[in-house]
């Protein structure tokens, strides 16, 4: 989903730095399995967006809620300098794709993969966390975010995303109920004391909240 001018956002893919053949053939699996599905994947400028902010905080623990088949993992991963990443997601299916290439990128013993609820799972979690990446199912991602928050020291930094919703968030006529999530979700981090916030208009919105 992006709300960005198609000609606009080809420029922007064509001034990236473009992803490598083995996310291209993840990306390419992808479309080729999950079909509708294929969607929730992430963008190739998201991708290398979550590398370089990965190299930059340099994190010694990582966290991801909602994997998928492994192309945001897969960014984050590499950004890794000595850390590990903690990926917490509800799918077998997708997950083994996702395995299949942390193992063919030399990534495979940074990541631990965690199969389930994450409203449950995140309880185990061991902080404290310096970067997440939320992914996942809209209605819970206040759940998700305060899971982490409660095991993040300040400067810690979580990355959301579809934030903007398609540019549906800004607009008043959409009442559905993903969208009406999403802007409570957006409302709460803004009104949150605790940290500092910036949306970002990449691809279909990510709100990167560092907390104070």
């Amino acid at each position: 989903m992006t709300f960005i001018d198609p000609a606009v956002e080809q420029y922007i893919l064509d001034h990236t730095t473009r992803h490598d053949e083995l996310l291209a053939e993840l990306a390419a699996e992808t479309a080729r399995v999950t079909g509708a599905s294929a969607s929730m994947q992430i963008s190739p400028d998201e991708g290398r967006f979550l590398t370089m902010i990965t190299q930059l905080v340099r994190p010694e623990v990582a966290v991801e809620v909602g994997t998928f088949t492994g192309y945001s993992s897969l960014c984050i991963a590499r950004g890794l300098s000595g850390g590990r990443l903690h990926c917490f997601d509800v799918s077998e299916e997708w997950t083994s794709i996702a395995r299949r290439y942390w193992e063919r990128a030399g990534v495979g013993d940074r990541i631990t993969l965690t199969l389930g609820p994450a409203t449950e799972t995140l309880h185990d979690l061991k902080g404290p966390v310096d970067l997440a990446f939320i992914d996942a199912d809209k209605g819970n991602y206040p759940a998700y975010y305060e899971l982490i928050m409660a095991r993040m020291e300040p400067g810690g930094l979580i990355l959301v995303d579809n934030t903007l919703w398609s540019g549906h968030v800004a607009d008043p006529a959409k009442d559905d109920e993903t969208t009406v999530q999403i802007r409570e979700f957006n409302d709460l981090v803004m009104n949150d004391p605790r940290v500092t916030t910036v949306m970002l208009p990449i691809r279909d919105g990510v709100t990167m909240i560092r907390k104070n």
